[in-house]
């Protein structure tokens, strides 16, 4: 089967100050997820507010990266449109910039059908030569990739994985079914996660590790070793944060979450804004309850 990595990965926040990235706040988040024994470090993804992070940024923020990271885990990159052409220059460009792999959601707004998705994965991947995760989230992006559609281009070489976040159980069921033994099959959705260990998924992509990178790894270790029971327990206490992470439009909780446990400020870019007063109790809480 291929696979780009087993176990862990951080869909990393970008941490930004007076309206630039925090470059001394995103050393300290790299070095606290290789410390917690992340797999991989995803930057640029939703969770990192790359639609608004510039070209110059994007290119900035993986020089920088790949030299914080040196090697001791993956590092990969958010590089999906939805432009296929964009889509690809996003691609080569974090290719020429050492991305050991790449996370490409499906094309947003456009709403293709099928056929659609298909040839532009097709296209994405022939672009380039590294490995390449798709990445089904539904409701963002008004699209959803079949287990069908998804099986045919498992067959493309570079092709190695999917994120599902699509919350619908019998659809987890028939993407994993329908893959099984060809391409890894990643947890997008951290409230889900150990539904997903249990059915020999690959790992999982997750917000809530920028919050507790241990716990999650822990989580997941203890659930590869075999130590199942311990596994759920441990997935169990998290369940309040991983709600807690979406009680408002994802990065905006676990932004504040990050601001709170003194990670980086609660500062987000237009037209996404911080979470507003009376949801910030909820997440408080949920942290407060795994730190004391």
């Amino acid at each position: 089967m291929k696979e780009l990595f087993k176990g862990t990965c951080v869909a990393l926040i970008t941490p930004f100050k007076r309206g630039k990235i925090d470059y001394t706040r995103l050393e300290d988040m790299i070095e606290f997820q290789i410390f917690a024994g992340t797999s991989a470090i995803l930057i640029l993804g939703t969770t990192g507010e790359s639609p608004t992070v510039t070209y110059e940024e994007r290119v900035s923020m993986m020089k920088f990266c790949k030299e914080k990271i040196d090697g001791r885990c993956l590092m990969l990159v958010g590089a999906g449109s939805n432009s296929t052409k964009t889509s690809i220059e996003l691609c080569r460009t974090a290719e020429s910039y050492g991305a050991d792999g790449l996370l490409v959601v499906t094309p947003y707004y456009n709403k293709c059908n099928q056929e659609g998705l298909y040839e532009h994965y097709k296209a994405v991947a022939g672009s380039v030569k590294i490995p390449i995760i798709m990445y089904n989230v539904p409701s963002r992006t008004g699209v959803n990739i079949e287990p069908q559609t998804a099986e045919k281009l498992s067959h493309i070489k570079n092709i190695v994985g999917i994120k599902e976040a699509n919350s619908d159980k019998n659809h987890i069921d028939e993407m994993l079914k329908a893959l099984c033994g060809k391409i890894a099959v990643y947890s997008g959705n951290d409230d889900l996660n150990y539904y997903f260990l249990e059915r020999n998924a690959s790992g999982i992509i997750s917000v809530t590790a920028n919050l507790f990178p241990e716990l999650v790894c822990e989580m997941v270790d203890e659930f590869y070793a075999g130590h199942k029971e311990s596994a759920l327990t441990m997935h169990e206490s998290l369940q309040g944060v991983n709600h807690a992470m979406f009680v408002d439009t994802n990065p905006i909780p676990v932004k504040y979450g990050a601001s709170y446990l003194h990670l980086c400020e609660n500062e987000l870019r237009l037209p996404l804004t911080p979470l507003p007063v009376e949801k910030k109790g909820i997440v408080e809480k949920e942290i407060d309850k795994l730190i004391y």
